[in-house]
């Protein structure tokens, strides 16, 4: 199995999302190697994993990679964070491994009850036919999103010139992403929920941004999930993780930093009181600075 190995300290699984590609996390993985020692890989099903996707295993297929990844590298356990439908991954495997999760996020996360489109349903059943008509509808979906997160127009030409080249140097399997799409909606993540003790975040973007799953609907985990954190990354949509991946590094690090406190160093404590209800970080639109991060 092909494991992208980066940085150095606590142990972070990164889970990708449908597209399966490790390499569309690249931003994000570079900002979290420098806080984290971060273990990724591409889903199992995809020619460049070295695994075979079993249809009847469903999504303990990617359950049983981590599991494999924390294995092969000593690891007995690690913080696993998952981004859309890796979030659910990353959910399944706190609930199923609790003895091997540390820490739980939850990155973009479809919400319980989510499903397809019923256009979307439509292409993820004829993938063959319909998957160049859902990526032609991708830039228009993350519109909003990149004008916000990058204002300046060449910093934004440049975010898309580089997602063009990750396109090209990874391409995506339209039948493998109809597949994992629709294992979405048979999974009872409240069950899920219900299971999880672990320190856990959940990290959305602004519900105005996110055109891809109902932000608020995702913060729901924050309260079926015992004592779980939420924070809405301001300046962001669905990519938080890639559009403002050093704003999500530093809001991900001060979670881990007072949610596991027996085993790294303590956050200092907050000098004023927490707020009800999901916080927000990066208020200011500075990608450098974490406001009220947790």
């Amino acid at each position: 199995m092909d494991v992208i190995e980066r940085g150095a300290g606590t142990p972070l699984v990164l889970v990708p999302g449908l597209q399966g590609r490790w390499e569309y996390l690249r931003p994000a993985i570079e900002a979290l190697a420098v806080h984290f020692r971060i273990l990724t890989f591409s889903l199992s099903g995809e020619r460049v994993s070295g695994r075979r996707y079993d249809r009847h295993k469903g999504i303990d297929n990617f359950v049983e990679q981590v599991d494999d990844v924390l294995a092969a590298h000593a690891f007995d356990r690690a913080v696993v964070c998952g981004l859309s439908f890796g979030g659910l991954v990353a959910l399944r495997f706190a609930a199923h491994r609790p003895e091997r999760t540390r820490a739980l996020v939850l990155a973009s996360t479809p919400g319980p009850g989510w499903h397809l489109k019923r256009r979307h349903d439509v292409y993820a059943r004829l993938p063959w036919m319909f998957g160049p008509l859902f990526l032609a509808e991708s830039p228009w979906r993350m519109r909003d999103e990149l004008r916000v997160a990058f204002p300046n127009t060449a910093d934004r030409r440049r975010f898309v010139r580089s997602q063009m080249a990750t396109f090209i140097e990874a391409p995506l399997s339209m039948s493998r992403m109809a597949e994992r799409a629709r294992l979405i909606a048979r999974l009872d993540t409240a069950a899920d929920c219900r299971a999880i003790a672990c320190p856990t975040l959940v990290v959305t973007g602004e519900p105005g941004l996110d055109h891809v799953i109902a932000a608020d609907r995702a913060l729901a985990y924050g309260t079926l999930i015992r004592n779980a954190r939420s924070l809405v990354l301001e300046g962001t949509g669905h990519l938080g993780l890639v559009t403002r991946p050093s704003l999500f590094a530093a809001t991900l690090k001060a979670f881990v930093d007072q949610a596991l406190p027996v085993e790294r160093t303590p956050a200092p404590p907050a000098s004023h009181p927490r707020e009800h209800g999901p916080v927000r970080a990066g208020a200011t639109r500075d990608p450098g600075v974490v406001h009220d991060a947790l």
